[in-house]
């Protein structure tokens, strides 16, 4: 699969600009603060309808102006695709591919496989663990639809649940015939997500490992665990068992939207006892081994955008990285970077055809 061209109209910084790629190596050089991370978001917007850094959609406007449109030219499978994002304030967000407006943006998901790897990846360790469960729903959905689907479901469920619970309490009422409704559909679409998850951080964590060898040269031990109330009891008892507190607390206090994956180092947490190299590894391999498995499951290699790649990595890693991504496994690539010396040294040593834009 190839992004064989951009035009952005009001996008962030940009009024209207285009570009035409290189089919493997492509990089946007220069200054802080010029776009070349808007630039990288704009592809990630093709692939997911939305941006990876802003999720309110009307700040990706350009400053002054009412809309933005995004188009990307791809060729898949042999075939010429065109996407079409657009955004007008006060309107929905269109995405359309071949002039065909989707119903459900959700349907678009994992028709253009993309990993990105940024600085802003860190809050996958720093933040709550909605980061974490973002990050492997993201990697899942690309290639199961029915665990979207399920996840939306899920999630639409869990609010009306909550929202009963609400007004059980301003009303001074309990109804708990209504509350089974929700408790069993809860309890049938957490215990599939459950069961999904389980087994995707099977089947991804040998993959992780082995990309972090690969980018530490084996100096570190480290591990995922997959942390979730369903691991010990059935989703349908925790929801009987915890009925009290949640009237108490007006929502819903168990089920998969309270799932954790532990980042471990050693037998430790990476959080804490990590060092910024070590963090940035880690992340990175995280990146590459959900790229492994997107492109496996999908059978289409996805794109891999590498936002300031080089930021806080001793040369050692990002030799090794830069190693690993010349191997002939990777398809297209986009990088952003503030030192073009470096940029271009790296991609030649890469030896592969390459396109450097100066921003």
């Amino acid at each position: 699969m190839l992004l064989k061209s951009i035009n952005l109209v009001n996008y962030k910084n940009f009024d209207n600009q285009s570009f035409e790629f290189n089919q493997k190596v492509n990089c946007f050089v220069g200054p802080n603060g010029i776009g070349k991370t808007n630039i990288l978001d704009a592809i990630y917007h093709l692939s997911f309808g939305k941006s990876y850094f802003n999720p309110i959609a009307t700040q990706n406007i350009k400053h002054g102006e009412d809309f933005f449109v995004v188009d990307g030219r791809y060729n898949k499978d042999e075939r010429d695709e065109k996407i079409v994002i657009s955004l007008k304030k006060g309107h929905k967000k269109i995405i359309k591919r071949n002039a065909k407006a989707y119903e459900r943006f959700s349907d678009h998901i994992g028709f253009l496989p993309l990993v990105i790897i940024s600085p802003a990846d860190r809050d996958l360790i720093t933040e709550g663990s909605e980061m974490r469960r973002k990050f492997i729903d993201g990697v899942i959905s690309q290639s199961d639809k029915i665990y979207l689907e399920q996840l939306i479901q899920y999630n639409k469920t869990l609010g009306q649940r909550n929202a009963l619970l609400k007004y059980f309490s301003n009303n001074n009422t309990f109804d708990i015939d209504t509350l089974e409704i929700y408790n069993e559909q809860l309890a049938k679409l957490g215990t599939e997500i459950h069961s999904k998850r389980h087994a995707f951080i099977e089947a991804f964590t040998p993959i992780f490992i082995k990309q972090y060898k690969a980018i530490s040269n084996q100096n570190e031990a480290v591990s995922l665990q997959y942390k979730s109330q369903l691991n010990t009891q059935p989703l349908d008892t925790l929801l009987k068992t915890q009925i009290n507190k949640d009237r108490a607390l007006q929502y819903t206090s168990v089920g998969t939207h309270k799932d954790d994956i532990e980042f471990n180092i050693g037998e430790y947490p990476i959080k804490k006892f990590g060092s910024q190299g070590q963090q940035k590894s880690f992340l990175i391999a995280l990146k590459l081994a959900q790229f492994d498995i997107i492109k496996s499951q999908s059978g289409t290699t996805p794109i891999l955008l590498l936002d300031d790649i080089f930021d806080k990595l001793d040369e050692h890693r990002v030799e090794r990285i830069i190693g690993m991504v010349n191997d002939d496994s990777f398809g297209q690539l986009f990088i952003s970077d503030t030192h073009a010396e470096r940029t271009e040294k790296a991609v030649k040593n890469a030896h592969q055809s390459f396109e450097i834009f100066q921003l």
